[in-house]
């Protein structure tokens, strides 16, 4: 008997075997007809122009057979690039929420759904998910890029910087990065200072200086505050620095520095000085430059002057500064009014003109924006050169 039971051991595993085998296969065709029917039934959705029945199929599916995220994934961004938003947010929160994605594509599904938040509007799902990303080496400059863009919409300067300096001191710190950081500074005080409070606002400007040494800006709103607190030297010597850093800016310098000449002697051989180097750099440079001859008794000279900057260097301006004199100098009532009708169109042009350009998307306008409104860059909002122009 005990060796009866000893031969039919094999036969029971084999039969085990052929028996388990067939429980697997069977199990697998029938996930495999599931799946099957709910992808055509999905797709057959979408081509029927029934895309939330189609999305409902399709997280059907992803209960059956999680290695489908990639198509999920694509799907969703499809419904976003169609503007289906709040059904690309269902598809990528769904995803987000499964527990067999792995690391990579629980990031990319995170990620996606962050876009999605972000278009929609709302904001503070989206920067959830993009901190939730921060840690990621795959994303963490989409969520920085993502979490800057919020900041700044909400206008969260404070969120903004702590954010710039964590970046920094994690991942090293960027030209791009270091422009942003010292815009930051900047527009906080901005805010500071309306509110009244200049020593936090100086602080703050002087911590935009140390993250970009090329930064104008700090310059430019320090030499304002020390104006508006008498102390135009003070202010002459912060203004002095923008040239410096970058010329194309002295157009802006300008007008602050000739306040500050008007207000001190010291200020005013300054601007001197400053004039005398940079003249030939901008229209607003060398008309101040006649305009201070002018106050000097040397008017002939100042339309000499002029003359040659307007022969190397024309603009509008320079024309219409031009008019100006002559028409003070000139005795012939007739000339005189001819001067002044054309004085006076070509005013009406200028102020039609833009002013300011953005050196990245093109956007132009008559203020300064240190953010482009089109592009969303920082700094790259710059005085227009050329006749119409400086």
């Amino acid at each position: 008997m005990l060796e009866l039971l000893f031969l039919l051991l094999p036969v029971a595993a084999g039969y085990g075997y052929v028996m388990g085998r067939n429980s697997v296969r069977q199990a697998q065709r029938k996930q495999s007809k599931l799946l099957s029917r709910h992808y055509y039934k999905g797709l057959n959705f979408l081509l029927s122009d029934q895309p939330d029945k189609a999305v409902d199929t399709l997280i059907k599916m992803i209960d059956v057979n999680s290695d489908t995220a990639e198509t999920h994934i694509a799907m969703g961004n499809f419904f976003r690039h169609r503007g289906e938003l709040d059904r690309a947010i269902r598809l990528h929160q769904n995803l987000v929420e499964k527990v067999q994605l792995n690391q990579s594509q629980r990031e990319t599904a995170l990620k996606e759904l962050g876009r999605d938040y972000l278009l929609a509007g709302f904001l503070e799902q989206a920067e959830n998910v993009a901190l939730q990303l921060l840690d990621s080496d795959k994303y963490y400059l989409d969520a920085q890029k993502q979490l800057f863009s919020i900041y700044q919409t909400t206008k969260e300067w404070e969120r903004a910087i702590e954010l710039a300096e964590k970046m920094a001191q994690h991942h090293g710190d960027s030209a791009e990065l270091c422009q942003r950081l010292a815009h930051f500074y900047c527009e906080q005080a901005t805010i500071d200072w309306r509110k009244g409070d200049v020593s936090k606002a100086e602080k703050a400007l002087q911590k935009a200086v140390l993250a970009d040494e090329r930064a104008i800006r700090p310059w430019l709103i320090m030499g304002k505050i020390a104006l508006e607190q008498n102390n135009p030297v003070t202010a002459m010597s912060y203004l002095e620095e923008v040239p410096r850093r970058d010329v194309d800016w002295l157009s802006e310098a300008i007008p602050l520095m000739t306040r500050c000449a008007g207000q001190d002697a010291q200020a005013k051989e300054s601007l001197r000085h400053i004039l005398d180097s940079y003249h030939e750099q901008c229209a607003t440079a060398y008309l101040a430059r006649v305009e201070l001859m002018a106050e000097e008794g040397q008017e002939s000279e100042a339309v000499e002057f002029l003359l040659r900057q307007l022969r190397q260097h024309p603009t509008m301006k320079g024309f219409y500064n031009l008019m100006a004199i002559l028409s003070r100098r000139d005795g012939n009532g007739e000339v005189d009014q001819t001067l002044s009708l054309l004085q006076e169109l070509v005013r009406e042009q200028l102020q039609q003109r833009p002013t300011y350009r953005c050196t990245s998307c093109g956007f132009s306008g008559r203020q300064v924006y240190w953010l482009c409104p089109s592009c969303k860059h920082w700094g790259v909002v710059k005085p227009i050169k050329g006749l119409d122009g400086e």
